[in-house]
């Protein structure tokens, strides 16, 4: 599509935006502070996470964490805990350590300018973006999936949002409508998108934009975004073996270079002296974005007291018990495993 660079044919489309969130913004406690710390942590809570299904969850970690200060010096497994139930605790992670970045680099304060706040861990354009147009006047869009849907369609521009040019080209293209007020322009698009110019079955007659939008008129909404790279899901097979006794179970820490990480696991593998106490075993189908997950579940029942002894004066596991696992972030299946232990 010949975009017409001055822009001054569509800036009135912005201002008509505005006007519709002035009057249909979702009422989120979020929108009502311009608090960057809990701007920036409900920006990365939703990043993957529906707001209906995470809003209890911003809530709680933002009870627990009310400021950076408080979240650099917790502990990086209280912090995953209070992130359970979320996923992506890479998220968690990166969160925990940008808050140490904050109190270290920027004395506890949070940046205010776009190119510093992406220096943050974790943070990318899009949340840079939306946290310095909120909190600072910034002035640039943040461009996300709701940008690239509502874009594409109102532009009927047919620019493949796979490509790795994608967020520089619907910056761009954002720049044309954006109207002076661009922390309230993001917000509203993110609302629009999410309310109104939806995935499938987009609410064409309710669209503030719907007079202008070339997709509607043309009635090829269906048509964009494009999108032609697809990501194939990689098939992966996990073993795990539950050891336990009397109540209590070995588990160890996972690293953080792949998935589930820090969370707790059980054992990856046992001796083959304990592989004689197998009761049985259960096999877990599991589906993370990118993977598909085969897991094999190893009940190992310990019924010598003096194995159990040589096990836990080892060192070498940490002991979790079925009273108090929900203290200790492990992975869904695993946890969905050990509950439904308790039952048996």
């Amino acid at each position: 599509m010949e975009k017409n660079n001055s822009g001054s044919g569509f800036k009135h489309i912005g201002n008509t935006l505005l006007h519709w969130y002035k009057n249909n913004a979702r009422d989120l406690p979020f929108r009502q502070t311009k608090d960057p710390y809990k701007i920036w942590i409900c920006e990365i809570v939703f990043q993957q996470t529906r707001i209906n299904q995470g809003l209890n969850h911003y809530n709680n970690f933002i009870r627990r964490f009310p400021d950076v200060k408080t979240l650099a010096e917790a502990d990086e497994d209280e912090v995953l805990l209070h992130w359970k139930g979320l996923g992506y605790y890479s998220r968690a992670i990166n969160i925990h350590k940008a808050a140490k970045q904050i109190m270290t680099d920027y004395h506890g304060s949070f940046p205010s300018e776009y190119e510093e706040i992406l220096k943050l861990k974790g943070v990318g354009k899009y949340t840079a973006a939306a946290i310095s147009s909120i909190c600072f006047n910034g002035k640039m869009p943040a461009v996300d999936g709701n940008f690239y849907r509502v874009l594409s369609r109102f532009f009927a521009d047919d620019f493949d949002i796979s490509n790795s040019r994608a967020f520089n080209y619907f910056s761009e293209l954002a720049t044309l409508i954006m109207p002076e007020n661009v922390g309230d322009f993001n917000q509203a698009m993110m609302d629009l998108g999410s309310e109104i110019c939806k995935p499938k079955s987009p609410l064409c007659e309710e669209c503030p934009l719907q007079e202008n939008c070339l997709a509607f008129s043309l009635q090829k909404t269906s048509y964009f975004p494009v999108k032609t790279k697809k990501v194939k899901a990689e098939d992966l097979q996990l073993t795990y073996y539950f050891v336990h006794r009397n109540g209590q179970f070995l588990i160890q820490q996972r690293k953080d270079d792949f998935i589930w990480k820090k969370l707790f696991e059980f054992l990856p593998e046992i001796s083959e002296e304990l592989k004689q106490f197998i009761k049985g075993v259960k096999n877990v189908n599991h589906k993370l974005t990118h993977k598909n997950l085969s897991i094999e579940i190893f009940d190992v029942e310990i019924t010598s007291d003096a194995i159990w002894k040589v096990l836990i004066a080892s060192n070498q596991y940490i002991i979790s018990d079925f009273k108090n696992f929900h203290e200790k972030s492990f992975p869904k299946p695993l946890e969905n495993y050990i509950q439904n232990s308790l039952k048996d």
